[in-house]
C-alpha cells in the first residue's frame, strides 16, 4: 500500500555524509513521487529517540559507511521493531569487514584476490607483498582510503603511516588484479545486469569516479561474452547469499582479459548499501532490467522487514 509512512535515514555522520545526503534526497524525493508518505531523517546520535517518536511504518535506510551499513543501525532499528530495507546486522557488518566477508565468499567457490590484514604501522618500512598491491582500510566504502602500489615502486606509500591517515590502524593488503572493472546488483535473489565501469581521468573507479558527474562511463549492459556474463551474475548471486545479504547489494569484480577471452574474474566486495545518486550503477543495471527508479525504490520499501 502506498500510504505507508516511509522514514529515509540520510546523512549520518561518517565520512560518506555528502553520498548519503545526496541518495538518501532522490530516495525521498522518488518515493513522494510514488505515492508514500516520506519523512527524511538526517541521522545523529539521537536516532533511536527520533525513530521511536515518529514510528514509521519502514525505515529506508539510505546510509553509506560506518554506523549506517555496519550492522549499527540495522540493530537499533530492530530493536525498535521498525521494518527496513537493505540487508540486517550480520550480513551488513560482515560485508562491511572487507577480509571477513572474501572468507565467506571464498568458503562457497567465489574467487578472490590473495591478501592480508597488517597494522598500517608494520608496513611502513617494507613491501608487505611484491608490488603491484592494493592498501586499503578494512571498514570503509565509496573507494575512501584506497592506495595503489604499483610494480617497480620502492617502498609503501608513506601516507599510509603519517597522521593524515584517518580510516583506522587495520588495513588489508591485496594483490593488484590488473583488468576492467565490472558490477553486478542483485535484487532478491535474482542477479540483475552487469556492467563495465570505465574511470574518466582516472586511475581506477574512485570516489571522484563514482559520485562526480563524468567521472566514469557506465557501459550497460557490459560487453563481455556472454559465459563472462553469466560467470559474473552466479559469483553476485553465491556470494550475496552466502554473506546473508536481502534486498539489494552490488558486487564488485576485475575481469583480467589481457592474455585470453576467459582471462581471470575476481570478486572484490559486496555493498549492501550500495549508491542511489543521480550517477549511480544500481538504478541504471536495474533500468536495464525494466525497472524504473520509482519501481526499485518502492520494491524495496515492500520488501522491508526486521530480522534479515
Amino acid at each position: 500500500m502506498k500510504s505507508k509512512h516511509v522514514a529515509v535515514l540520510l546523512g549520518g555522520f561518517s565520512s560518506e555524509r555528502p553520498v548519503s545526503l545526496s541518495s538518501g534526497k532522490a530516495c525521498a524525493d522518488e518515493l513522494e513521487k510514488e505515492g508514500y508518505q516520506v519523512t527524511r531523517v538526517d541521522v545523529g546520535r539521537d536516532v533511536g529517540s527520533v525513530l521511536a517518536e515518529l514510528r514509521p511504518d519502514v525505515a529506508f535506510n539510505a546510509l553509506h559507511g560506518p554506523f549506517g551499513e555496519d550492522g549499527t543501525i540495522q540493530g537499533i532499528l530492530e530493536y525498535l521493531g521498525i521494518p527496513y530495507s537493505h540487508s540486517g546486522v550480520l550480513a551488513s557488518a560482515l560485508a562491511m569487514n572487507k577480509e571477513q566477508a572474501k572468507r565467506v565468499a571464498k568458503s562457497v567457490g567465489v574467487p578472490v584476490a590473495e591478501s592480508k590484514v597488517a597494522s598500517r604501522f608494520a608496513i611502513q618500512s617494507k613491501h608487505p607483498m611484491k608490488p603491484p598491491y592494493v592498501v586499503k582500510p578494512v571498514n570503509e566504502g565509496s573507494s575512501f582510503g584506497v592506495v595503489i602500489v604499483h610494480e617497480g615502486q620502492s617502498h609503501p606509500p608513506q601516507i599510509i603511516g603519517s597522521s593524515e591517515w584517518k580510516y583506522g590502524d587495520t588495513v588489508m593488503v591485496e594483490r593488484y588484479i590488473h583488468g576492467r572493472e565490472l558490477t553486478c546488483a542483485v535484487m532478491g535473489d535474482v542477479a540483475l545486469g552487469v556492467c563495465e565501469i570505465i574511470p574518466t581521468g582516472h586511475s581506477f573507479y574512485d570516489y571522484d569516479s563514482k559520485y562526480v558527474a563524468g567521472g566514469s562511463k557506465h557501459e550497460c549492459p557490459a560487453k563481455v561474452s556472454p559465459n563472462i556474463y553469466q560467470k559474473i551474475q552466479t559469483l553476485a548471486l553465491k556470494a550475496h547469499q552466502a554473506i546473508g545479504c536481502r534486498g539489494v547489494s552490488r558486487s564488485d569484480f576485475r575481469y583480467d582479459d589481457r592474455h585470453s577471452e576467459n582471462g581471470e574474474v575476481v570478486w572484490l566486495e559486496v555493498n549492501t548499501q550500495p549508491g542511489m545518486t543521480p550517477t549511480s550503477l544500481v538504478p541504471e543495471i536495474a533500468a536495464q532490467a525494466g525497472y524504473s527508479f520509482g519501481d526499485l525504490l518502492s520494491w524495496m520499501v515492500e520488501d522491508a522487514s526486521c530480522l534479515r
